[in-house]
């Protein structure tokens, strides 16, 4: 049975990318002081996710890595308790020295979010699932 699940990241440079996703409001694992990876935790939930030097991503992953900046592989979401935190966090990730690839706004009529692009170039969206539009 599995027990938990969590995502490894390539990133170039592992205290820049643990410093920006902490400003942002993630949480850093200080039980795993490396310098070939680190992990931060995101959510009530604590879902985990691993910052890995690139050298070392590609060895485990024994395939040349990707070029987030490039193209996109994969976009990682995840919730907002109101439409103010998405507005607080996007502020953070712009301090922070990502880039806002999307401005917060409503989407869809039901959803309001923003996306943004790491330090790495990889791709993310925070996303309040509210009740529709507010006027």
């Amino acid at each position: 049975m599995i027990k938990e699940f969590w995502l490894n990241l390539p990133v170039k440079d592992i205290n820049k990318s643990k410093e920006f996703f902490t400003k942002i409001g993630f949480t850093p694992n200080e039980n795993q002081p490396s310098d070939e990876m680190c992990g931060v935790y995101i959510g009530e939930k604590k879902m985990s996710i691993m910052l890995v030097k690139e050298e070392t991503f590609q060895g485990f992953a024994q395939n040349p890595i990707s070029d987030a900046k490039a193209g996109t592989e994969i976009l990682i979401s995840f919730d907002a308790a109101s439409r103010e935190e998405v507005d607080e966090t996007a502020s953070k990730v712009f301090d922070a020295g990502g880039t806002i690839f999307s401005e917060p706004a409503e989407v869809q009529g039901w959803m309001y979010g923003f996306a943004f692009i790491d330090l790495d170039g990889h791709r993310w969206n925070q996303l309040y699932l509210g009740s529709g539009t507010t006027s």
